[in-house]
């Protein structure tokens, strides 16, 4: 009952520091996801596509320009590679882009931007962003270098994924889905979600610049109520983290790190904001 409690009052305080941060950044920074109509679909339906940013009162459909992503791609069930940038059309009315997918089985679609985007954060505001997302490097250098009293800065790069289930559950190939696919920063399932019958437990493996990464901050979010993440876990030596498995519902898993910048470049850290979504009927 204890530790309950513990890891409520922990992720109250994640939402409320986190709702401070963003209404200081319009949430520029923050949670970032590819969202599908639907995660489940038959075979050649069209699938309207949003990208999202921002929890909470905050959430929105994100104002990023095309110019700014460098790959937008699904890996089909067969291990090949989808070209899907041409679907984007940022900003229409009620979507982003769609998709049309063919084959049964799961596809994992990948969003990739450039790292041109910068965050500028009052020193006690940059400081909190960093205890709440665990990024324990930038706190490191700050503590060491004797800056936790000067503003903050960063350039950043989003990196999303998101799993979409074509035809029944159990049809097709469910093997991608736990691959690494070689991205900066990256969570990769070490199930599916939507294998049958589902385990109890959702493991997921976290990778920075192609290793395991220890003491991540990792967040599963219900997209359906996500003003705070329902549960939080920091990756281990292995770089792993073990989440209990949804039953049903649409989530988000999110995972940021950071490294500092040389002091002859702009800003003074270089940050990567990585997702993954899916939903379960």
């Amino acid at each position: 009952m204890r530790s309950r409690r513990f890891e409520q009052t922990r992720v109250t305080l994640i939402a409320a520091v986190l709702l401070g941060i963003c209404g200081a950044s319009a949430c520029e920074g923050h949670d970032f996801w590819i969202q599908p109509g639907e995660y489940w679909l038959r075979p050649d339906t069209v699938i309207p596509v949003t990208l999202q940013v921002g929890h909470g009162p905050f959430r929105q459909r994100s104002p990023i320009q095309l110019n700014r992503i460098v790959r937008f791609t699904a890996i089909a069930p067969d291990g090949n590679p989808i070209e899907l940038r041409e679907r984007l059309h940022l900003g229409a009315a009620t979507q982003d882009g769609d998709l049309l997918l063919h084959a049964p089985g799961a596809y994992v679609l990948v969003l990739e931007t450039d790292d041109r985007a910068q965050s500028h954060l009052p020193a006690i505001r940059f400081n909190d962003y960093l205890k709440v997302e665990g990024l324990t490097p930038a706190l490191t250098q700050r503590e060491r270098t004797h800056r936790m009293d000067v503003d903050g800065s960063e350039n950043y790069s989003r990196r999303a994924k998101s799993l979409i289930q074509i035809g029944p559950a159990g049809t097709g190939s469910q093997a991608q889905v736990t691959r690494p696919l070689g991205l900066p920063l990256e969570i990769v399932p070490e199930v599916s979600p939507y294998t049958v019958p589902r385990p109890g437990y959702f493991p997921v493996h976290v990778l920075y610049e192609g290793r395991p990464l220890a003491g991540a901050l990792v967040k599963l979010t219900n997209l359906a109520h996500d003003a705070a993440p329902l549960e939080t876990h920091l990756t281990d030596e292995t770089g792993r983290a073990t989440f209990t498995m949804p039953s049903n519902g649409t989530w988000l898993l999110n995972v940021i790190w950071t490294k500092a910048l040389p002091s002859s470049r702009e800003t003074d850290f270089e940050t990567v904001f990585s997702s993954l979504s899916f939903g379960l009927p």
